[in-house]
């Protein structure tokens, strides 16, 4: 039986402060349609709770004008905190998420003039384009890119994410590894000490840098508000050992706790990964109910270096709840976009501050 991989569908934060931390992705990233926005438990997570179940508070947040969602996870039964550890680029586990603007120059005006910790100026990348660099309110370093894939032409100056960079210990088995996952054309590959990283942690050393897209995008539900989305390998070349940024930490700690995948046929897809080494860590074994308007199911699986990998297979999810309008991903093709009306009544659900 076959299996579908549509892509990243979210990528997942660790926070403290949820309203503080929402609030800012708000303001700078345009991130104010929440798909859902609770409090739970959360037992599928004890391997990486340290055999315990904690509560959190968890928001699946979009950006009407297009782009990836972002899974915003606070703990409620201990606060979540930074590693320990002096971290940098090329440390095993996602260390930058990216977010697309239609415009850079005006992107990084918007941040500036509204005090928006930028840590670097406008610099040119190696791919050939204009960027810059942010911290969140968390610490949390962000790569605004440039992108003309919008969904709806929304005035916020940056629309959603669009992918992150991961630290790996050896460039080929994650290279399989991602490629597997569908990301299977390698946009660039280069060796450096690259100019754009120099106000970064670890900017001044040498690294292999690897990015990944889609050669043959499978569609899905969301994939016309998503658009195209990026994964971008790190490789320290020097002879320093990097370290693994989730070590001896919890899920929910401050950071970028996980990349989220569109699946389809869970079952199957398991099989697979199981054959190839990487098979599910946890794994809700059915349905997961989430209320009365969510059903998923969700796994989690690891990559060579132990980054957290969740799958989802939607089975139903809010529109626009209040409304009763809901995603019965059950009665549609897999690879079936959600009509434009469908997609465009989420405005309807935006947070306004």
């Amino acid at each position: 039986m076959s299996f579908t991989i549509h892509g990243i569908q979210h990528l997942g934060v660790g926070v403290p402060n949820h309203e503080a931390s929402w609030k800012w992705y708000r303001k700078f990233f345009g991130m104010d349609i929440p798909l859902f926005n609770d409090e739970a438990e959360a037992p599928l997570m004890t391997i990486y709770t340290k055999g315990k179940v904690i509560s959190k508070r968890a928001a699946m947040i979009l950006n009407i004008k297009g782009g990836c969602a972002m899974e915003v996870v606070s703990p409620s039964t201990f606060q979540a905190t930074h590693s320990k550890e002096k971290l940098q680029l090329g440390d095993l586990g996602i260390f930058v998420g990216f977010i697309k603007t239609p415009n850079v120059q005006k992107a990084f005006n918007f941040f500036n003039s509204n005090n928006g910790n930028l840590i670097s100026d406008v610099v040119k990348t190696h791919y050939g384009y204009e960027t810059f660099y942010v911290k969140d309110l968390d610490g949390l370093i962000w790569q605004i890119i440039p992108a003309n894939d919008f969904y709806t032409n929304h005035k916020h100056i940056t629309g959603g994410t669009v992918g992150c960079s991961i630290g790996v210990s050896n460039m080929e088995k994650s290279l399989a590894f991602y490629q597997f996952l569908g990301y299977d054309e390698v946009l660039e590959d280069q060796t450096s000490i690259f100019s754009d990283w120099s106000n970064l942690p670890g900017g001044n050393s040498e690294y292999r840098r690897v990015l990944l897209s889609q050669k043959k995008p499978s569609g899905g539900g969301f994939s016309k508000l998503a658009g195209k989305s990026f994964i971008e390998l790190v490789q320290d070349t020097s002879k320093r050992s990097p370290q693994k940024i989730y070590e001896n930490r919890l899920w929910g700690d401050t950071g970028f706790v996980h990349l989220g995948f569109d699946v389809r046929n869970m079952k199957a897809l398991g099989e697979r990964l199981s054959t190839a080494g990487f098979g599910f860590t946890c794994d809700t074994k059915d349905v997961l109910s989430m209320g009365e308007s969510t059903r998923v199911h969700c796994t989690y699986c690891e990559d060579p270096d132990g980054t957290l990998i969740e799958m989802i297979e939607v089975y139903k999810i809010p529109i626009i709840e209040k409304l009763g309008l809901y995603l019965n991903v059950e009665k549609r093709k897999p690879s079936q976009p959600l009509p434009d009306w469908m997609l465009k009544a989420l405005k309807f659900t935006r947070v306004k501050d």
